[in-house]
């Protein structure tokens, strides 16, 4: 716990993978409800296929999905959102011609089901 995914429509232009995948985990684990930074997973997948809308050109998006263990206030989950919300607007370069949505979503993780061990 917290595990987080980012997805993306291939047809973004200049976008740093590992830059965004550290400026994220540096948003996240910067909030003090995130106790042990090894502890967030975060992976990245570029989406070749994939429609938005009727219309599939001339539209891009970045969506990223922060799962949590049970618990957490609205307002956390707010404030958490809201980070990795400023990182996405601050990381995704402008498109020339492209509409992107970014977005964002927190999701709880059921605390009682959810095994995690180290090897």
């Amino acid at each position: 716990m917290p595990h987080m995914y980012v997805e993306y429509t291939d047809n973004l232009q200049g976008l740093d993978e590992a830059a965004l995948l550290q400026a994220l985990n540096a948003a996240v684990c910067g909030h003090p409800t995130v106790t042990d930074e090894q502890d967030l997973k975060t992976r990245i997948t570029c989406l070749n296929r994939y429609r938005i809308g009727l219309d599939g050109t001339g539209r891009a998006f970045v969506h990223v999905q922060l799962h949590l263990l049970s618990g957490r206030s609205a307002q956390t989950k707010r404030e958490l959102s809201e980070r990795i919300a400023a990182v996405l607007k601050a990381q995704i370069p402008p498109q020339n011609g492209l509409h992107v949505q970014l977005s964002a979503d927190i999701a709880d993780m059921d605390r009682d089901a959810y095994f995690k061990g180290r090897l």
